[in-house]
């Protein structure tokens, strides 16, 4: 059959076996239905807080609060999305207890992605939001800012936490966040949010790395690895150093970034009410038998930005998450076939460090054997100015994709990039190269000795579905 896969900046049509299993983005009959009255769900959710009294319970008059919210990669900016809802409110609760809009701070936990401009913050937040706090009052958290971090030691499982100080300074600090299917740990929101948002490279770089990414547990997606213990024990131990713990409000989205639920409350009492709910809407059970090999359409744009089908980092790492969130569908060592244009434009406004980070790659013999590198670069002066003052991604940001696109390599026994314009980088990270979907699929029949079962996934800029199959495979 004929099948329309993303591509670059469009589609293209490829020919696929008749009983290709095809997950499109409106395959989500299995979603639960949206909530009719968003701001309704979301103010009972802060009156009922779980774990905790309301807002109003735990501030006063001459307290000061910090807000953190996610960046613009995820969420939506239609007029009921997460953040354009919860933020009025909450903005309505301080008030209401005395607290003056001066001592409000909202920071937009970007991590180590690039800032946000001011249009953006009102595209997405909404402009009554951006006229109830001083300008001033409105921040991009700056993982590299020396007078804006907090040193708080080790984790108790032995990880660095560097954290934005208004973290621990506030009287109390409000969470944001989003419940989705996430390849990083199973979901996003909960301890997630502030453990990867609003800490330092370091403090990344003991997650976002080989030691995590490549253990067992991290493959297939899951909620219970090493991994997520990380983030967990950062974010409670940020916790048990802050005047009191986290006030967390976490919308479970749908695949259009719809409210589905949203609780408020202690993290961790947050997490076990939502998680269930996200993954009613992310899992997705197919039938038959795992597929021999993954179909994926590249785009060239994507949630990080434009570069996705072009930068052959972020190709990788499409692939390896991709495959992250199929392995339970899939045999145990698939072919990945990813349509990708991979021309070579690594877009250095918004990935400055990236072409560099690719050189430093040829040196290796594995993705893995970066972390010798993390160093140089990621303290790099020019390449940290780009990120503080130049709106581009900080430099440990290309090691995290690196060691992504590491997982396609190890947990596939072939990927094959199709219709790379420069076919030369496309190998540079390790895939094979044909002219052709239809081409790869020739050499992955030759190499099983028959029609392979297909998996095909036509378009990764929609949000995407954990997938797997009653007999499948796991690692």
């Amino acid at each position: 059959m004929r099948l329309a896969i993303e591509y670059g900046d469009g589609l293209v049509e490829v020919d696929v076996p008749d009983d290709t299993t095809v997950i499109s983005p409106d395959h989500a009959d299995h979603e639960p239905p949206p909530l009719a009255d968003p701001v309704a769900a979301t103010r009972e959710a802060l009156a009922d807080p779980l774990g905790s009294g309301p807002i109003g319970d735990l501030i006063g008059p001459g307290d000061t609060v910090t807000i953190a919210f996610p960046d613009r990669v995820k969420g939506g900016a239609h007029d009921t999305a997460h953040r354009k809802v919860v933020l009025p409110l909450l903005l309505d609760q301080l008030a209401a207890a005395g607290v003056r809009p001066q001592d409000t701070r909202l920071v937009c936990a970007i991590g180590l992605h690039r800032k946000n401009h001011r249009h953006e913050f009102e595209d997405y937040l909404g402009r009554e939001v951006l006229d109830r706090v001083p300008a001033d009052n409105l921040v991009n958290h700056d993982a590299e800012d020396p007078d804006g971090m907090a040193d708080l030691g080790l984790s108790e499982l032995g990880d660095p936490m560097q954290v934005n100080s208004a973290v621990v300074e506030s009287d109390l600090t409000v969470l944001v966040g989003h419940a989705a299917g996430n390849p990083y740990g199973g979901f996003s929101g909960g301890y997630k949010m502030p453990a990867t948002g609003l800490t330092s490279w370091r403090s990344i770089a003991s997650h976002h790395a080989p030691r995590s990414l490549y253990r067992d547990d991290f493959v297939p997606v899951s909620a219970r690895s090493r991994f997520r213990d990380q983030l967990t024990s950062i974010g409670q131990a940020m916790e048990a150093r802050m005047p009191q713990p986290f006030f967390s409000v976490d919308a479970v989205l749908d695949s259009q970034s719809r409210q589905l639920g949203v609780r408020a409350g202690r993290i961790a009492d947050v997490e076990q009410a939502t998680w269930p709910l996200a993954g009613r809407r992310t899992d997705l059970e197919l039938d038959g038998e795992p597929a021999d090999v993954l179909l994926i359409g590249v785009p060239r744009n994507f949630h990080y930005g434009p570069g996705m089908g072009s930068n052959p980092i972020l190709m990788m790492q499409a692939i390896g998450s991709s495959l992250v969130r199929a392995k339970r569908a899939l045999v145990k060592r698939p072919i990945v076939i990813a349509a990708a244009i991979c021309d070579g434009d690594f877009n250095a406004t918004d990935f400055p460090p990236y072409e560099a980070a690719f050189e430093l790659l040829q040196s290796c013999q594995h993705p893995a054997d970066m972390v010798q590198h993390q160093e140089l670069l990621a303290t790099d002066p020019v390449w940290v100015d780009r990120y503080r003052h130049h709106y581009g991604y900080h430099p440990f940001h290309a090691f995290s994709m690196i060691y992504v696109g590491g997982i396609a390599r190890d947990h596939s026994s072939a990927v094959y990039v199709a219709g790379a314009k420069r076919p030369d980088l496309a190998r540079a990270m390790g895939a094979r190269t044909t002219a052709s979907v239809e081409e790869a699929l020739r050499e992955a029949t030759a190499s099983i000795g028959r029609t392979p079962r297909v998996l095909a996934v036509p378009a990764l800029s929609k949000p995407a579905f954990h997938l797997a199959t009653p007999a499948s495979h796991t690692v």
